[in-house]
């Protein structure tokens, strides 16, 4: 597929809004993939899901390898962009050679990269390929996790579509990312007339935050961040009730253990209100490995090989291939496009890098 051609498929995509959660655009858009890899040969099906369907698509191998065990792909097509982004903040355009607009860099620029490169290997000797398309990615893959750990069974290796490094290199562990849900329940009473009675959520939930902090406070091996916040309803009630999610991010499952632990022991501060604390999604951390290094270093001299130069670090970031890495399979993420601003509103990729990638996807199906 020709970059003009590439831009034109991307651009449908971003077009076709589809963020987390709305399951009628993700299934929408789940309808085109399927359709998209029966044409390239793949045998493909929706799996269903209440917030948006997966797609899981094979592709049979040729030649020598046709019967060794399949390479998986993984990639997602939900966006943390609403509908009605495109048309506001954030319209497609082309400027420079640097395509904007939500879900370009995050992620369906990976997907237009997965399928040209599974068209350009068509008629080509490859072992198996495993395609599976995520739809709640963007908040840990509640959904996904047993697929994702059904479909990795067997398989040789693991790579991601997740946007690379700055410079282009491939992620070769992941930090461990574990969303949270932190639940008050108080007492409303007037504010005015009778707040004595009342036990307030929100005073309750900002006080739990700070404790929170506290936990994490000094330690260069967690992140966390406040995503959501929502409680009471009027300035005249004390709240009855309020929530926040959290988002923790950890270098090794045993500094996640200590502090979801210390966490979901923290107490109440105020008589009479209720914490709960429930884990929504969790990613385990993918550590490096000897069997990642020696993937890494087939894809330098499969790239070695096209002339592109190809290089590995670790990152912070979160995504599905955290599970197959801390399964045990050798993993490789960042085989999306080279650009820059995932989740803002400045979300960019190089265009010219599509082709690129795509040509090293390639590659690595025909040589891995």
């Amino acid at each position: 597929m020709t970059l003009p051609l590439m831009i034109d498929r991307l651009r449908s995509y971003v077009e076709d809004e589809t963020p987390t959660g709305d399951a009628a655009a993700l299934n929408a858009f789940a309808d085109r993939l399927v359709q998209r890899y029966a044409d390239l040969g793949g045998t493909a099906r929706r799996v269903a899901a209440a917030t948006g369907d997966h797609v899981v698509a094979d592709f049979p191998g040729r030649g020598a390898l046709s019967d060794a065990a399949p390479v998986l792909f993984l990639a997602h097509h939900d966006t943390v962009w609403p509908v009605g982004q495109l048309a506001g903040a954030m319209p497609w355009r082309i400027e420079d050679g640097i395509i904007h607009g939500p879900g370009v860099f995050d992620m369906k620029g990976g997907l237009v990269i997965l399928e040209s490169a599974l068209e350009a290997v068509s008629g080509s000797d490859h072992r198996p390929v495993r395609v599976v398309v995520v739809a709640d990615e963007e908040v840990g893959s509640p959904t996904a996790r047993e697929l994702v750990t059904a479909q990795s069974t067997g398989v040789v290796a693991a790579f991601g579509f997740e946007p690379p490094h700055p410079n282009g290199d491939l992620k070769t562990s992941r930090w461990g990312s574990t969303r949270i849900r932190i639940t008050i329940t108080g007492r409303e009473a007037h504010a005015g007339l009778d707040p004595e009675s009342g036990i307030s959520a929100i005073d309750e939930l900002v006080d739990q935050l700070i404790a929170v902090r506290s936990v994490v406070a000094g330690n260069k091996q967690v992140l966390c961040n406040v995503g959501t916040i929502e409680g009471g309803g009027r300035t005249n009630v004390v709240a009855g009730s309020a929530w926040a999610d959290v988002g923790f991010r950890f270098l090794d499952p045993e500094t996640e253990s200590a502090v979801l632990e210390a966490v979901q022991a923290l107490p109440a501060i105020r008589a009479g209100a209720v914490v709960d604390v429930q884990v929504m999604s969790n990613r385990p951390a993918w550590q490096p490995s000897p069997a990642t290094a020696e993937l890494l270093a087939k894809v330098i001299a499969t790239g070695e090989s096209i002339g592109q130069q190809v290089g590995g670090a670790a990152a912070s970031g979160a995504a599905d291939t955290n599970l197959t890495g801390w399964l045990g399979v050798p993993t490789l993420d960042g085989l999306g496009p080279i650009g820059k601003g995932a989740h803002a509103v400045h979300e960019q990729a190089v265009a010219t890098t599509l082709t690129d990638r795509a040509t090293l996807v390639a590659a690595i199906i025909t040589t891995i």
